[in-house]
């Protein structure tokens, strides 16, 4: 029996998410390993058909890239703690959980209560994976991170949805309270987030991405080192290959001319010290 979910505004992006990762992982050529994805998709009543075009690549690209780099620093840190803000319907513990990082890492969810309830009825418990009922920016999540062996926390499309002063404010205490640990997220440029506050992007006649108050460059997220106290390094994180030789191409000439990168999203890992 399916399970009927309603989320709204924001949240409702994570259904959207979710089902983009869903039809790659369904692939017989897919670039992303989701079955838990695919059960998600599978066990919700929900008309997904709203979004439009989900047959794409984008968020699982963008999925493929926070497994990478959370998985590097458990390699390196195998008790540490991932803190995953706003995750929405992620599945990104399952597919880390493979293993290869061994299975000491804890996990801490964090997102609005109605989210929250989805993640409880629909995904598998495990004792490792603790959750905070609460928006990013309520601070006191904080104070539930054991961050002994190491703190990496993801916000993986969450910033641009926020106003600009808030997410500063949420990278500057994430630096302040986490030295040593590590943030990763994800940024569109400018130019989009400005035609997302205008109403101007509709995935559908029927569904329109909401507001993004907040974009930056990389260039601009490279600077975060000179602007927010306690960050020591900010990395320009490569994109993963996706599927098709003309995309890859394309991906990897807009990633290394300089002239364009105003115009490409920021993908960004910081290191606090």
């Amino acid at each position: 029996m399916k399970v009927n979910v309603d989320l709204s505004g924001v949240s409702e992006t994570a259904l959207l998410t979710l089902q983009v990762r869903a039809h790659e992982a369904r692939r017989p050529d897919g670039i992303i390993d989701d079955p838990m994805a695919v059960t998600l998709v599978d066990s919700i009543e929900f008309d997904f058909a709203k979004f439009g075009y989900t047959r794409r690549q984008d968020m699982a690209v963008r999925a493929l890239a926070f497994d990478g780099a959370t998985r590097d620093f458990l390699r390196g840190h195998p008790s540490a703690t991932v803190v995953a803000l706003a995750e929405g319907l992620q599945t990104s513990f399952y597919r880390l959980d493979d293993g290869a990082v061994g299975h000491e890492f804890r996990w801490l969810t964090v997102d609005l209560p109605p989210v929250i309830q989805v993640r409880e009825k629909l995904l598998p418990s495990a004792d490792r994976v603790a959750v905070c009922a609460q928006s990013a920016l309520d601070y006191g999540w904080m104070d539930h991170v054991d961050a002994d062996d190491g703190v990496f926390i993801t916000a993986e499309g969450l910033l641009m949805y926020l106003e600009p002063t808030d997410a500063m404010g949420l990278i500057t205490e994430c630096a302040r309270r986490f030295p040593g640990g590590r943030m990763m997220f994800d940024l569109p440029p400018s130019w989009f987030a400005v035609l997302a506050r205008r109403g101007g992007l509709w995935t559908s006649t029927r569904y329109r991405v909401p507001a993004m108050p907040f974009g930056m460059s990389p260039s601009e997220a490279a600077r975060l080192v000179d602007v927010v106290p306690g960050v020591r390094a900010a990395h320009d994180v490569p994109y993963p290959r996706g599927r098709g030789r003309v995309l890859n191409a394309v991906m990897g000439a807009v990633q290394r001319i300089p002239l364009l990168d105003p115009v490409r999203p920021s993908l960004t890992l910081l290191e606090f010290g």
